[in-house]
């Protein structure tokens, strides 16, 4: 299933071969915005048990854990093995050393061929058959991909089934995922509401940091470069150039050196030592967000021995040259009573209150767990709900999580388990496990394809969107050299055409239009799969509820030339008005299209309508058109005066009409006769 050619929005662009315009689509799917209806809302939220919320110790902190803790049988140590060594949080029994031996060589296989991947697959099953449960999620993954055994998505369930049971926490991804797929939310909630837990646990002890940069890797047909360029970590041109800045001394510059250390951003690998004294360097020259960050250092132990009298400092130094969001920190302190003489909800609610009046999300968010608990306000878990509405929408990820928790239990909002479920992914989405992303960006900047591929294709199992998307332009962009493996060896084009299917149109279903109209293209063209214009039809009209303006064009071809949909010549001046209010770059393929209705119209049973109902077929053969008709000269001269007959015609046409509804009605007739 290419993406270098469109669909019936392309035919007409045929017609002036002259100009060659896209209709630039967008490739990711549409954010999530938060709005609730009076009818979420419940009548008498007083009447909820109040005992109801007694276990949800929102402000609560637990010893720290590593990401193996959080993530049993990540594939870290395969994939940073200098950082997993170096922290010593990860003692090998002679099980574990079984099973990442066996991933090392499946990283391998597919990194060269797949030439010994029967021996690799055999090797994990055996594993799996001792009971090992990472064993069995990678057996899983296999079944599931149809990567050296038959696909089998009910032998993959069995295997991630029992793994989970067993604590593998990516096969409870893939399960959950399985089963909101499915629509069995009462199962599906169950799973990504501990998975949400274990993520927003992460947020606040893990080492590890909550900010994920998921890179789409494609931009449509092409590659994202400038996403990519942004990515490459230490060799990125714009990161030497702010460590030179940052080297001669420039705060602003010293500050997001340490936040790209940090956080792990732009292909950086995370180093909370480096971090550290980048900020400690910008703090010396006055700047206030990295005093804010090394309060939070200091408060999580991240790289330094935790010190929460030494965080309040920093914070307090930091909310004293008006940073509002060091605020937050203040207040989580007070209410806890770290690095503080006793605890202070006032206090605490004092500073909650300055960030979240000045548009600081965190303040929301603490805000309403105040209210929703009742700490040192009255309980009101109406308003505790307003406020975490207001921070999800700013991208709170644990007011994401309460809000699934009440939609959930029924407290506070009348229980909606879809609603529950999607919020909850959302926040499960950010837990540790979502490493696989870097490491699959790292990869495919080395050019290690297949092995970028192997990892894109694992989150995809487990639900990520952008992964399904970008494994699925891997397999349509580089075909044998994506590396994908199939039942005996490499994937035959047929199973690669049917696996980049299936991974579109999971990332379609999931809000990525432009996955929705490539699978329209893929039924329309019969790429991969047979042609069939009903179905085209239909996987245009989920892109089109998606506000995707060429797959309103493609609506409105498709009825216009009854191809899967009724002839219908109004609707098909509808739709391609339509799209040319979402995407005013549309306006010349829109023109033409317009064009051909009017001759339809006004030249039926011409050779021009037949001229443009033979457009389909001579599409395919439109890149060697290009170069051999095209290109002369003498031709494009032609073409040029064809596209200024049409003109003539329409424009003539459009004058004659304008004045026959100028003219004045003819005299009666008495008019002329003199009394």
């Amino acid at each position: 299933m290419r993406t270098r050619r469109k669909p019936p929005y392309s035919a007409h662009r045929t017609l002036f071969l002259l100009f060659f315009l896209l209709l630039s689509t967008t490739v990711t799917s549409r954010p999530f915005v938060l709005v609730l209806s009076q009818d979420d809302l419940k009548d008498d939220p007083t009447s909820d048990d109040q005992s109801s919320t007694a276990d949800w110790d929102e402000f609560g902190q637990s010893d720290a854990r590593s990401e193996q803790d959080f993530d049993p049988g990540s594939w870290r140590p395969i994939f940073e093995p200098d950082e997993s060594n170096s922290e010593s949080e990860l003692v090998l029994n002679p099980r574990l050393e079984e099973y990442y031996s066996a991933v090392r060589k499946l990283v391998a296989a597919v990194s060269d061929g797949g030439g010994n991947m029967a021996e690799v697959a055999l090797e994990i099953e055996s594993i799996a058959g001792t009971g090992n449960p990472h064993a069995q999620s990678l057996l899983g993954f296999l079944y599931s991909t149809g990567m050296a055994r038959a696909r089998d998505g009910a032998k993959a369930f069995m295997y991630h089934y029992f793994a989970a049971d067993s604590g593998n926490t990516q096969s409870k991804l893939a399960r959950a995922y399985t089963y909101s797929r499915q629509e069995l939310y009462e199962k599906a909630v169950i799973l990504y509401a501990e998975l949400a837990e274990a993520a927003v646990n992460s947020f606040l002890i893990s080492k590890d940091s909550p900010v994920i940069e998921p890179v789409r890797i494609h931009n449509g047909a092409e590659e994202n470069k400038d996403a990519l360029r942004k990515s490459k970590g230490e060799d990125d041109e714009d990161f030497l150039i702010l460590e030179y800045q940052a080297q001669k001394g420039n705060a602003v510059a010293m500050y997001k050196m340490g936040i790209f250390y940090y956080f792990g951003l732009r292909g950086v690998r995370r180093d909370h030592a480096k971090a550290l004294s980048w900020f400690s360097k910008a703090v010396d020259k006055g700047e206030p967000r990295a005093m804010e960050l090394l309060g939070e250092i200091y408060a999580r132990g991240a790289g330094v021995k935790r010190n929460y009298t030494e965080a309040l400092e920093w914070l307090t130094l930091a909310s004293q040259q008006q940073l509002y969001s060091a605020y937050n920190g203040m207040g989580y302190l007070y209410v806890k009573g770290y690095g503080v003489e006793q605890k202070n909800y006032t206090k605490a609610k004092e500073y909650f209150e300055k960030a979240a009046d000045n548009q600081e999300a965190g303040g929301h968010y603490n805000l309403g767990v105040m209210h929703l608990k009742g700490i040192g306000v009255k309980k009101d878990v109406k308003l505790a709900c307003k406020y975490f509405i207001v921070a999800a929408n700013a991208g709170q990820p644990k007011a994401f999580y309460q809000l699934a928790k009440m939609f959930h239990t029924g407290i506070g909002l009348k229980k909606n388990l879809p609603m529950a479920t999607s919020l909850y992914k959302l926040v499960a989405e950010r837990g540790p496990w979502s490493s696989l992303s870097r490491w699959a960006l790292e990869s495919y900047l080395r050019g290690e394809i297949g092995k970028a591929f192997l990892l894109y294709s694992r989150m995809a199992e487990l639900g990520y969107e952008v992964a399904q998307s970008n494994a699925a332009w891997i397999l349509d962009k580089y075909g044998e050299s994506s590396m994908c493996m199939g039942e005996l060896g490499l994937c035959t084009d047929s199973e690669r055409h049917e696996r980049a299917h299936s991974l579109w149109w999971q990332a379609s279903e999931q809000g990525n239009e432009h996955a929705a109209l490539l699978i329209g293209d893929a039924y329309y063209y019969g790429r991969g799969t047979e042609r069939d214009y009903d179905r085209a039809a239909d996987a245009y009209m989920h892109a089109k509820s998606q506000l995707n303006a060429q797959a309103m064009f493609n609506l409105g071809y498709m009825h216009e030339h009854r191809q899967g949909l009724p002839l219908d010549l109004h609707l098909a001046k509808r739709y391609y008005d339509q799209a040319l209010e979402i995407d005013p770059a549309a306006q010349l393929p829109v023109m033409l299209a317009l064009a051909s209705l009017w001759i339809r119209r006004n030249y039926a049973d011409t050779f021009l309508v037949d001229f443009i109902d033979s457009l389909p077929s001579v599409y395919p053969k439109a890149d060697e058109l290009i170069k051999n008709v095209v290109m002369e000269e003498g031709n494009a001269t032609i073409l040029t005066l064809f596209v200024c007959l049409l003109t003539v015609l329409y424009l003539r046409e459009r004058q004659r009409r304008q004045a026959a509804a100028a003219a004045p009605p003819p005299p009666l007739p008495n008019d002329n006769i003199v009394n």
